[in-house]
């Protein structure tokens, strides 16, 4: 389980990476900063299954949901929504460091 956790967490950073990298480069490039939204890349990745999320989880679910929630989320920026979860998960799932036996008699 903490593999697959782990897994996520690292696709989920690479992701986050490579949508800034994208965003940089395009700013260099340019010479104007703009960020890459959620609801921009999701469009660019599966424009349909965009179109069709608002009206299934209005219905189905909440309105509540989708107005206030997932619209405030698709506005912003892509490599925040996948980066950071994706650090929190390595965070959580990361080793600890086990005591030496020297250390377990200091006080």
């Amino acid at each position: 389980m903490r593999l697959l956790v782990v897994v996520i967490g690292w696709i989920l950073l690479a992701l986050g990476v490579a949508i800034l990298c994208h965003d940089l480069v395009k700013w260099i490039l340019s010479g104007v900063f703009e960020v890459i939204d959620v609801g921009l890349f999701w469009f660019l990745v599966h424009p349909d299954s965009l179109k069709l999320a608002e009206p299934a989880i209005a219905r189905h679910i909440h309105p509540f949901l989708w107005h206030p929630v997932m619209s405030s989320i698709l506005l912003a920026p892509a490599f925040l929504i996948f980066g950071v979860p994706g650090v929190m998960l390595l965070y959580l799932t990361r080793r600890h460091a086990r005591p030496s036996h020297g250390d377990l008699f200091r006080g």
